[in-house]
Order: structure tokens, then C-alpha cells, then sequence
């Protein structure tokens, strides 16, 4: 699409060894300035690169402060090519009409998949005989060590990753029960159960798939372990601070827990070249990975194309749907008009005066759509061909105007 600002003007700039598949997408639609970096940038690195840029993508490394945000002069976009945005301040994004997109479902396979794996390898003490086997020994023995099949599984967080382990677990022979804080359709025979505790007790198997919030910090304390059954094997593939890990590494000490598996910590390195160190390192029937339950080829795939696509809607059409910022407004392209997009702080009154503004210099209103959140709200406007510039100058005065652009 023929857009007003040139497409040989948009500076891209993507962090963290994003897949080729997202730098391949923006070539294809004719975008040329794209730079990419193969690391993450620290806060003061990336407050003098993010200068000139109109759109960033990042991984979960990078971390879009509010400093970063204030020193984006020209930044229209920001695209988080993960699930998670925790990494960036969405408050002051909001406040300066940046656009945040993610990849919510993407990689929701491969964390899927990496569960029943680890569900499977802790439940039949793989990780004590791999060891063992890798030192000379010879430990062929049974005890302790069981299928999947029958046992119980219990999905804490019953969303797109959760209700996916849900299926496959249940394919795999077990019967699931999961526990979330809205009423969830189950999908095959899995069971609601009301409340943690009566989840915790039933369990065979325990896995994670909540977010990072007041609610759910160290949701798993010593007092859930406590409620365990012997021998349960505990899994956390969503948020690094929803489990105690001093409380389970006393859990494996205690054989309250036989086996556990975490691919995501309270602190985790900045790069591969510095050290992990965690509590739980050297314990027996223990999983730790690097924060790898999405990263598949499939997935980063998938997520490069999901992200690249939304953010090419955006800068195209002006489309947000699927914005954690901006609220989410589409208006279908209507012939022979321009297209203006206007950002302002949720007042009262400015859709009034935008429309008085545009019938005072005669301007006709083909398509109009506005929609809000607590903080701004976000106008596409189609208008006939005439005066589009004149209307865009006029928009920009109206008070509480964050950012307006001429889109085509």
C-alpha cells in the first residue's frame, strides 16, 4: 500500500536474534531500513538507538523503560516477538500513543508439548539415570517410576497454553482437572475444580500457566507444597516469580515433591555468556532449562509472522486490533479518501470538536470509528481527498492531542 510517509523512510530496528522470517516479512511488503541486532541493548544503549526509529522489535530480554520510551522521538510501534510483555512499560507506551503488540498464541504448542515431555521424563526419573548413566552407573531399576496413564493432572491457569496441555495430556491417558479464576469451558473431559487447594491434593502431575501478578506471586509457597501429594511432580513453564523455589527446594529435600521442572526464574542471566546460579541446581529428579518453552523453530516462526504482520497493519492502515495500548479500532478502506488517525487523552469532548473542526473547513466525513481505554483514545478518520492536510493540521490543535498522523 501507497502510503503519505514513504516506506524507504520507516526505520526498523529488531533486537535479539528475532527470526528471519519478521525481517523477511517487512521486505516483502517494501520496507529496506531495517537493522538488526543479535543481543538485547541495556536501558541507556537502547535510549540512544531507539532515536530515528519508528518501530522496534524486541524479544524478553530487552526491557522498554520509561526512559527508553521518553527518548523515542519518532517511535509509532513496538513489537514484543514473545508472549509476555512484562519487559516493557505499557503505561507510559499508552500515555504517548505507542502501539504494543505480542504473539499471545504462537508458541502455545511448544510450551504444550515441552510439558508432556517433562511430565513424562520426572514421572520415570529420567534426569537421576541420565546422570548416572553419563557418570558409569548402571542403576536399571523400576521403583518409583510410573506411566502417565492414569494418573491426574491439575492445570493451574486454563488459557491458551494451559487448555492446549489439557488436550494433548489427555490423548496421553490422563484424566485432567485444572483451576482457574473465571468459569472455563473444559475441552474433553477435563474438570473445573473451585479451588487450588482441592487441585493440589488430587495431583499427580501439577503444571503452571498463569501470568506474573499480585495474584498469582509465589502462588506455590510452602503452605500449596504442604497440600501435595507425596511424590507429585511439580512444573512451571509460565511466570519465574509464581513459585517459591526456596520453598520447593525444601518440598524435594522433605519428598513432598519427586520430581520438578522450571524453564523460567525470579532472575534470569542477561545473556548467555553470564553464569545461571539457582537454588535448585544439583537437586535430584530436577528439569532447569533457560527459559526455553517457546522456543521452537515453529514457534519463532510463527511469532515473527504474527507480530510483523500486526505491525505492518498498523503502519498501513492503522489498524490496532490486537494492541495492549492502543485501543483496538479497524475501519475497512474506503475508495478515494485519505485516511487521518488521531491519538488524545480520554477527555471529554474531542470527537465533538473534531467534527467541528472538519465541517468548518467544509470537509465530508466518509468513515469515522474512535474507541477508548481508561487512558487515550484512538480515531481513524476517512475524509474526502480535498483539504486532507488542511484536516490534519487542524486535528493537531485540538487540546489533548497525543499524535496525529496522515496515512494515505
Amino acid at each position: 500500500m501507497l502510503t503519505s510517509y514513504p516506506k524507504e523512510k520507516i526505520n526498523i530496528l529488531l533486537l535479539e536474534n528475532i527470526s528471519p522470517r519478521a525481517l523477511q516479512e517487512f521486505s516483502r511488503n517494501g520496507y529496506e531500513n531495517i537493522m538488526t541486532v543479535s543481543g538485547a541493548l541495556n536501558e541507556s544503549e537502547l535510549s540512544e538507538a531507539i532515536k530515528g526509529v519508528h518501530i522496534l522489535g524486541i524479544r524478553s530480554k530487552t526491557r522498554v523503560t520509561g526512559k527508553v520510551i521518553e527518548s523515542a522521538d519518532k517511535l509509532i510501534s513496538v513489537g514484543a516477538f514473545c508472549i509476555g510483555t512484562n519487559q516493557i512499560n505499557l503505561d507510559a507506551s499508552t500515555k504517548k500513543g505507542i502501539a504494543v503488540f505480542n504473539a499471545p498464541y504462537s508458541n502455545t504448542r511448544s510450551v504444550a508439548e515441552l510439558v508432556i515431555g517433562a511430565s513424562i521424563m520426572l514421572i520415570r526419573k529420567i534426569p537421576d539415570r541420565n546422570r548416572l548413566a553419563h557418570e558409569g552407573v548402571w542403576l536399571k531399576d523400576s521403583k518409583g517410576c510410573y506411566e502417565l496413564r492414569g494418573k491426574t493432572i491439575g492445570v493451574i491457569g486454563y488459557g491458551n497454553i494451559g487448555s492446549q496441555v489439557s488436550v494433548l495430556a489427555e490423548a496421553m491417558g490422563l484424566n485432567v482437572i485444572y483451576h482457574d479464576i473465571g468459569t472455563k469451558m473444559p475441552l474433553g473431559n477435563a474438570r473445573q475444580v473451585q479451588n487450588l487447594s482441592e487441585l493440589l491434593a488430587a495431583s499427580d502431575v501439577i503444571t503452571l500457566h498463569v501470568p506474573s501478578d499480585v495474584t498469582t506471586r509465589n502462588m506455590i509457597d510452602a503452605s500449596a507444597i504442604a497440600q501435595m501429594k507425596h511424590g507429585a511432580v511439580l512444573i512451571n513453564y509460565s511466570r519465574g516469580d509464581v513459585v517459591d523455589l526456596d520453598a520447593t527446594a525444601k518440598g524435594i529435600s522433605d519428598g513432598i515433591l519427586g520430581g520438578v521442572a522450571i524453564d523460567v526464574f525470579p532472575k534470569e542471566p542477561e545473556s548467555n555468556n553470564e553464569r545461571f546460579e539457582n537454588i535448585l541446581q544439583g537437586f535430584p529428579n530436577v528439569l532447569l532449562t533457560p527459559h526455553i518453552g517457546g522456543s521452537t523453530e515453529e514457534a519463532q516462526e510463527n511469532i515473527a509472522i504474527d507480530v510483523s504482520s500486526k505491525l505492518i497493519s498498523f503502519l498501513e492502515s492503522g489498524s490496532s486490533n490486537g494492541s495492549l495500548t492502543v485501543p483496538p479500532v479497524a475501519l475497512p478502506q474506503q475508495e478515494g479518501t485519505h485516511r487521518i488517525l488521531h491519538i488524545h487523552e480520554n477527555i471529554p469532548g474531542i470527537l465533538g470538536e473534531m467534527n467541528t473542526r472538519l465541517s468548518g473547513l467544509g470537509l465530508n466525513i466518509v468513515g469515522q470509528y474512535l474507541k477508548t481505554n481508561e487512558s487515550i483514545g484512538y480515531v481513524i478518520l476517512d475524509v474526502e481527498r480535498n483539504l486532507s492536510g488542511e484536516a490534519v493540521d487542524a486535528l493537531r490543535e485540538i487540546g489533548g492531542t497525543i499524535r496525529t498522523r496522515l496515512l494515505y
